[in-house]
């Protein structure tokens, strides 16, 4: 995961009329807390916050370059976003420093295809793994290839990075290979069934 650096502003002004003032200034607001010290109110250009979440996830690990102080490296902890209108009404940022472990939550990415007859469900998309703040990688793929009816895949099955630790329970259920419903095999061979007897 690439690191990405993004001018801040400390804020003065808290509350809803002053949330509302920065939103209204292209800026999201944001605290920034961690390693016991006291928690920093910042505004986070909207546009450049965004694309740095688009591209790298929202693991994204950014050294902030505060207007007037020192750079800080956080990482993306908790986006808010406004359920109707769908922007980013608040971040959460927590510090780090280089070379200190994390635990984060992932998504979970199924790759290859299940053999004939099965039906895949993917029972969790997110698993919880520790690794190093600037080494957090933006999925973990999980094959099911050739994957037959009866197959169940759990969180132990996947892969990790080198240097990552899983966190969640390794016997979590990630995959249930089962058999695809006779209604759903069926059902082509019955439409194809219908069309012959029109045509007759």
């Amino acid at each position: 995961m690439s690191e990405v650096r993004i001018a801040v502003e400390q804020r003065t002004e808290f509350g809803k009329g002053a949330a509302r003032r920065t939103r209204r200034a292209g800026k999201i607001p944001a605290v920034l807390y961690g390693h016991g010290s006291d928690p920093k109110h910042l505004s986070l250009p909207s546009v450049e916050f965004a694309r740095a979440i688009r591209e790298n996830g929202h693991n994204a690990v950014l050294t902030l370059d505060v207007t007037g102080g020192d750079s800080e490296l956080a990482l993306t902890k908790t986006i808010t976003t406004h359920p109707i209108k769908n922007y980013i009404e608040h971040v959460d940022l927590l510090l780090v420093k280089r070379g200190e472990k994390v635990t984060v939550s992932v998504p979970v990415v199924l790759t290859g295809d299940a053999g004939p007859g099965g039906l895949v469900s993917q029972e969790t998309t997110e698993v919880e793994i520790e690794a190093e703040a600037l080494n957090i990688p933006e999925q973990l793929e999980l094959s099911i290839a050739g994957a037959e009816v009866g197959t169940q895949l759990h969180a132990s099955d996947i892969q990790l990075p080198a240097g990552s630790a899983l966190q969640s329970d390794p016997g979590t259920l990630i995959v249930n290979v089962t058999e695809a419903a006779a209604s759903m095999t069926e059902e082509p061979a019955a439409g194809e069934a219908e069309g012959e007897s029109a045509e007759a």
